[in-house]
């Protein structure tokens, strides 16, 4: 019995220990569930204060986009269809302010105008905007409207600028808001379509085609530049989309619709629809059906007559004034040879001879021709330069612009084997035309142009240099015809926050180049297949008897650039993958156009009319919320 008694006492001093680590470890876990959903709902807390953040920033930089396109269509929507030249400006006095209080009236506080959630977003995050602050003001200086004419006096264009000024409030389901700045100006550019008969280079359209017949080839979708107008009827297809950016019209009261199954649609419309397919082109200026058709011009009797006189008005005038660079007269029985107006006498305009007396450089018989911008090595001059090639003779002019100490000078040279004849002229080529007379070369052709290009590695055109190249029959184009200075954007936001085709500031230089045969077709022969081509120049391929188009049957080419525009008897067959147009905008001002240029008369209503492009200038964009 004695041995048992400390055995009772040991266990007896173990005793509510279980009990003791139980409540410890369950006060354990309680602090720990408690910690997690503290740290859950600060986590819950943190993100919803986040996303309501976030929503109220992207509410108010909405706000902001609407706003400022809300300024954009009204004040574009402010000019008038028609109006009075004589009315000084078409958009009326006091637009602006009609323009502010209707924003302010939409989107001035939170309403069913200003809640982000519409639409596709209906079951979205909660978000909407006000507009606590606006302002929009016509600048004063310089004075607007600012008026754009031609040589003639015509009003051409107007351009506006307004300056504005615009604060959103964006807030979310919560307090939480944003408030955001955003000042800039809104432009307002007019092209506008005098009253009245008006002469009008052909230059000025994007894309014109005489003989169009409805439901035939549909026209290649894209995005399309520039005025485009035919005299038959414009056909649409369902193979991709059409975006005009420039009034589209057609002398047809209806347009072909040209769906997958072969069946295409003649209406009076801007769009139409077969079962579940939808062809509906996108014309940001307007798409004008049942237009007076325009004349064509006769022939290129005119251009002959450039390179003569320098006028290419209808004058009388005569080949055999023209000599080779042996100094022999032209003889009308010539089968080839390279010909130039120059006299052995001075004038107001040239006090050395021999001088230079007409407008450019006449060609006897086929030929092909290469274009070169250049630099006098010695003098630093921009030079312009034709090389001429006619079997084993090949002729060269180049038109050195000179100094401002040194005056500009012509060399005339042909090579035929060992024998070298040069003449070194004073003066230019020039545009009678113009007052004063303007540098600019007629390059014409009796025959066909059997290569043109631009030299190995080399820009074509100089600038300052107006070149119109015209053969009477064909005009086969095989490499690269450069601008040295570019005078449009190819790609979107080259000029920041606009399109392509858009004017680059100081980029023009007065370079232009016009390529155009009365009666032939404009060929395009690549040397090798699937390559890349780029024409900077405004092809025309148009007359009254004549059937031209561009062609392409030969090397496929990867992708056609041609910065100017395309007029055409007929729209032709293309071996081509991708083409884009870009339109020379210069053409559309002060009857800018490459020289002796093909022109037509339009016209139009008595009173004037205006094609309206905007664009938007951001100078600041301010997050004015305090954290």
């Amino acid at each position: 019995m004695r041995l048992a008694q400390p055995r009772i006492a040991r266990r007896s001093s173990t005793r509510g220990i279980a009990l003791i680590t139980t409540l410890l470890l369950l006060s354990i876990f309680s602090v720990m569930t408690i910690a997690m959903v503290i740290a859950l709902n600060s986590d819950v807390l943190i993100n919803g204060y986040y996303r309501n953040f976030r929503g109220s920033f992207y509410a108010a930089d909405s706000g902001l986009n609407i706003a400022r396109q809300y300024l954009v269509n009204q004040l574009t929507a402010a000019v008038p269809a028609n109006f009075s030249a004589s009315s000084g400006s078409p958009v009326p006095a006091g637009t602006e302010a009609t323009v502010l209080s209707g924003l302010t009236t939409l989107y001035g506080s939170i309403n069913a105008n200003t809640r982000i959630n519409q639409g596709q977003g209906t079951s979205s995050w909660p978000e909407a905007f006000k507009i606590s602050a606006a302002s929009l003001q016509l600048v004063t200086s310089p004075a607007q409207p600012q008026v754009s004419k031609d040589s003639k006096g015509n009003i051409t264009g107007y351009s506006y600028t307004y300056n504005y000024s615009l604060t959103a409030v964006g807030q979310t389901r919560s307090n939480e808001q944003t408030t955001l700045d955003d000042q800039g100006s809104v432009i307002l550019n007019l092209q506008t379509v005098p009253a009245g008969g008006v002469t009008t280079s052909f230059a000025a359209w994007g894309t014109f085609i005489n003989n169009y017949p409805i439901c035939s080839a549909p026209f290649v979708p894209g995005t399309l530049t520039g005025p485009f107008f035919t005299n038959d009827a414009w056909t649409f297809g369902s193979t991709g989309a059409y975006i005009f950016t420039d009034p589209v019209g057609s002398a047809s009261a209806n347009a072909g619709y040209y769906f997958s199954n072969g069946q295409c649609d003649q209406i009076a419309g801007a769009s139409d629809k077969k079962g579940n397919t939808t062809i509906k082109p996108t014309f940001q200026a307007g798409f004008n059906l049942g237009q007076n058709p325009l004349p064509l011009p006769a022939n290129d009797f005119n251009q002959k007559e450039a390179v003569v006189d320098g006028l290419g008005d209808g004058s009388a005038f005569s080949l055999t004034t023209l000599k080779n660079a042996a100094g022999t007269n032209y003889s009308a029985g010539a089968t080839s040879g390279v010909y130039m107006p120059f006299t052995t006498t001075t004038s107001s305009t040239c006090s050395t001879a021999p001088c230079v007396s007409g407008g450019g450089i006449y060609v006897e018989g086929n030929a092909g021709v290469t274009l070169a911008a250049a630099t006098n090595s010695s003098t630093g001059a921009p030079q312009q330069v034709f090389t001429i090639v006619q079997g084993s003779t090949t002729t060269t002019v180049t038109l050195d612009f000179g100094t401002s100490s040194i005056s500009p000078t012509t060399t005339f040279k042909t090579v035929t084997g060992g024998t070298t004849s040069t003449q070194t002229l004073n003066g230019l080529p020039m545009n009678a035309t113009t007052s004063p007379p303007s540098e600019a070369a007629m390059l014409y052709v009796d025959g066909n142009i059997t290569s043109l290009a631009g030299a190995s590695g080399q820009p074509a055109i100089q600038d300052g240099s107006a070149v119109t190249v015209t053969a009477a029959n064909n005009v086969t184009i095989t490499g690269d015809i450069k601008y040295k200075t570019e005078p449009v954007t190819l790609t979107q936001n080259q000029v920041p926050g606009t399109p392509a085709d858009t004017p680059i500031p100081g980029n023009d230089k007065g370079q232009v180049l016009g390529i155009y045969t009365a009666t032939g077709d404009i060929q395009l022969k690549v040397p090798t297949n699937n390559q890349n081509l780029e024409v900077d120049a405004s092809l025309a391929m148009i007359s009254q008897s004549g059937s031209g188009g561009l062609i392409d049957t030969w090397n496929q080419i990867n992708t056609l650039t041609i910065v100017g525009g395309r007029i055409a008897n007929q729209a032709k067959q293309g071996n081509i993958t991708t083409r884009n147009i870009y339109f020379d905008r210069r053409f559309t001002q002060g009857g800018f156009a490459p020289p002796w240029f093909p022109s037509t008369t339009i016209t139009p209503p008595a009173t004037s009319s205006a094609t309206v492009t905007s664009s938007v200038q951001r100078v600041r964009w301010l997050d004015q919320s305090s954290y």
